[in-house]
């Protein structure tokens, strides 16, 4: 049924339409900003990077300000036009969307400590292609969520959806490398563990990516798929 499709319409106040595009527009922006806060944990912990490892580590600051910032919008937003139908959607989602966007920054943020607590002159970060791969996985995976957010796209958001498996096994064979280097070598089992840390980072990144995905099947289709099958919601969205 596709009444519950998204209607970008002109609203009868002009202002109106100016704030829902403000906002969107700044939730683009923290995603940018938190985009390339992952982008830069990665690089310093391939590179043992320290500078840039501060840098990301202090650049939370601005992607929690932002947060406040869209949030008490929002709510402001919703207590004076009592938006319905997918104008509250859109309210509802970005709401969710910043909330997850936030929490891709703190785990940049723990890319960049743990690269400060990896020590410089053995480059162990730089003995793991699989994280790498995983990381740079994770960063496309982001930028076309992202992507997909700005031109809401909902098919290119299922098929985000269903590469979240990918990371996950991705995450899991890392896991298990980590696991016999450290059964092999007791002396690496700090710097070892510091590495899981980082890998695990990287995988909840590509959860909450999944997340913000599954809103845009909510603001375009009205329809929640959270905790849903993959099967289950291209059907859902059929309907």
């Amino acid at each position: 049924m596709m009444e519950n499709d998204l209607h970008l319409t002109q609203h009868i106040s002009k202002r109106f339409n100016e704030e829902l595009e403000e906002v969107r527009s700044q939730v683009l922006k923290m995603g940018g900003l938190v985009e390339q806060q992952v982008n830069d944990g990665l690089e310093a912990l391939m590179q043992s990077d320290f500078t840039l490892a501060k840098k990301v580590v202090n650049g939370d600051v601005e992607v929690n300000s932002l947060e406040v910032n869209i949030d008490e919008s929002c709510t402001q937003i919703i207590a004076r036009r009592q938006p319905a139908a997918s104008d509250l959607r859109l309210m509802v989602s970005i709401i969710k969307t910043i909330t997850d966007l936030e929490r891709i920054g703190d785990e940049a943020v723990k890319l960049g400590k743990n690269t400060l607590k990896l020590p410089e002159e053995s480059k162990v970060a730089r003995q793991y292609v699989e994280l790498k791969h995983l990381g740079e996985h994770v960063l496309k995976t982001l930028n076309n969520a992202l992507t997909a957010y700005a031109r809401l796209d909902v098919q290119a958001a299922i098929e985000i959806i269903d590469n979240d498996k990918a990371i996950d096994e991705e995450f899991d064979a890392i896991s298990r490398l980590l696991i016999t280097r450290m059964m092999e070598d007791p002396r690496e089992i700090k710097n070892s563990l510091r590495i899981s840390w980082c890998a695990r980072a990287l995988e909840r990144i590509g959860d909450h990516t999944k997340n913000i995905c599954e809103y845009i099947v909510y603001l375009v289709k009205g329809k929640d798929v959270r905790h849903t099958s993959l099967e289950e919601v291209k059907r859902q969205i059929q309907e």
